[in-house]
C-alpha cells in the first residue's frame, strides 16, 4: 500500500483558498493576521474555552444558535439553505 503524503504548504493554500471563496476579503485578511500558526499552546487554550464543556452541551448551543439565525432570517424575509 502507498500512502500520499500532502505537503502543509498545499494544504495551507488550498485552506486560503476556501476562506477567500466563502468569506470576504476583509474577513480574510483580518484572520490571516490573527491567524499565527505554530505559536501557543492549543491544549491549554482548548481547556480554558472549554473546561465544563461536553459535547451534549456544545451541541445543545450549536442548535440554539441555529434556531436563532433562522428566526433572524424568517424576520428578514431570507430562507435558509
Amino acid at each position: 500500500m502507498t500512502v500520499t503524503v500532502i505537503r502543509e504548504q498545499d494544504v495551507l493554500r488550498e485552506a486560503i483558498d476556501v476562506l477567500w471563496e466563502h468569506l470576504s476579503p476583509a474577513k480574510v485578511v483580518r484572520l490571516l493576521a490573527t491567524w499565527q500558526i505554530g505559536s501557543g499552546d492549543y491544549l491549554t487554550l482548548r481547556d480554558q474555552l472549554f473546561d465544563e464543556e461536553r459535547v451534549a452541551t456544545l451541541c445543545d448551543k450549536v442548535q440554539a444558535y441555529q434556531e436563532c439565525e433562522e428566526e433572524r432570517n424568517e424576520k428578514r424575509g431570507e430562507t435558509s439553505p
